[in-house]
C-alpha cells in the first residue's frame, strides 16, 4: 500500500434518494462520483436511477428530482453494478458516508448482491470534525463556507460531489500543514472500515502493551481532538482503556506533567524509548 495520500486513488461519491430511510423502502434516485489521485481527475460517473417508487415531498423539496426525470433512467440492476466497476480498487469517500453506504448496500441487497468492497472507506464529515473542531454545525455547505469555498450546494449528486471534492482538498492541505500525509494515519483518523481500523489500532495497542510489559516510556506524535494541534510527547503508559468502541492510552504525560488520556486513533506515531 502506498504511504502518501497523494499516491492513493480516491472516489468521492454522493447519492440523492426518495427519502431518508432505506429500511423503510426509500431508494437511490441519483448517484455520482469523481475518481482522482492527487490533483489529477481520473474519471467521473453520474446517472439517475429509476426506483419505481415515488419521491417523498421532503426529498423533492431538496433535490427537485421529478418522476418525469426518472422516466427512461436505468434501473438499479443496471446502474449500481456500473458504479461498482467505477469505484473498483479506489478509496471510497463521501460526506456523511454512513448514510450513502447504507443506501448503496440496500440497493445491492434488492438485486441479490452485497457490497464486496475490500477498499478503505473514508468519511469526509469525520475529517471536517477532527481537523476543524468546534464549528456550530457540520453540514456540507456550512463547512465549505467556513473553508472559503464559494460554491453553492445544489443537492444534486454530481454537483455535491464537486463541492465535497473542494472541501476534501482544503482539509487535505490542512493535514499537509500538520505533517499528516501517511495513508495509514489518514485511515486511522477518518476511516470507517472496521477491518482496516482494527488492523491499524491493534498494531498500536501491541506496541503500547509491550511498553507496559517492559515498564518503559513511549514517545508519541498526537493529533488533539480538542484543537487539532499536533504535538510530540513522552508518556509513561498506565493502561489501555476501551470505551464506546474507542481505545485509549492512559498514561503520565511528561509534557503536561499529569495523567492524560489519548485516543489511540489520534496517535500518529509511537515508539518505545
Amino acid at each position: 500500500m502506498p504511504k502518501n495520500i497523494d499516491e492513493i486513488e480516491f472516489t468521492i461519491f454522493d447519492t440523492e434518494t426518495t427519502g431518508l430511510e432505506p429500511e423503510s423502502g426509500d431508494r437511490i434516485v441519483e448517484i455520482a462520483g469523481i475518481r482522482f489521485k492527487g490533483k489529477e481527475m481520473i474519471a467521473t460517473f453520474q446517472t439517475l436511477v429509476n426506483p419505481h417508487r415515488l419521491i417523498s415531498s421532503a426529498a423533492f423539496a431538496v433535490n427537485k428530482i421529478t418522476p418525469d426525470m426518472l422516466q427512461g433512467a436505468p434501473e438499479t440492476r443496471e446502474a449500481i453494478p456500473k458504479f461498482l466497476r467505477f469505484i473498483h480498487d479506489s478509496c471510497l469517500c463521501s460526506y456523511n458516508a454512513t448514510f450513502d453506504l447504507e443506501f448503496l448496500k440496500n440497493e445491492l441487497k434488492l438485486i441479490g448482491k452485497e457490497l464486496v468492497h475490500n477498499n478503505a472507506v473514508v468519511d469526509i464529515l469525520k475529517m471536517a470534525k477532527r481537523i476543524v473542531p468546534g464549528l456550530e454545525r457540520y453540514s456540507l455547505w456550512f463547512v465549505a463556507e467556513r473553508l472559503g469555498i464559494k460554491t453553492e450546494q445544489k443537492h444534486r449528486a454530481f454537483s455535491d460531489v464537486g463541492l465535497t471534492l473542494d472541501v476534501f482538498n482544503k482539509l487535505k492541505e490542512m493535514l499537509r500543514a500538520k505533517g499528516i500525509l501517511d495513508f495509514t494515519n489518514f485511515l486511522s483518523l477518518f476511516g470507517l472500515n472496521s477491518r482496516f481500523l482494527d488492523d491499524i489500532n491493534n498494531q498500536k495497542i501491541a506496541k503500547i502493551q509491550q511498553a507496559l510489559d517492559l515498564g518503559v516510556k513511549l514517545k508519541i506524535r498526537y493529533l488533539s481532538g480538542s484543537d487539532a494541534s499536533v504535538t510530540e510527547r513522552e508518556v509513561i503508559p498506565k493502561e489501555i482503556r476501551q470505551d464506546k468502541f474507542k481505545s485509549y492510552l492512559v498514561g503520565f504525560c511528561c509534557l503536561r506533567n499529569e495523567e492524560r488520556t489519548f485516543r489511540i486513533d489520534g496517535i500518529l506515531h509511537l515508539e518505545i524509548i
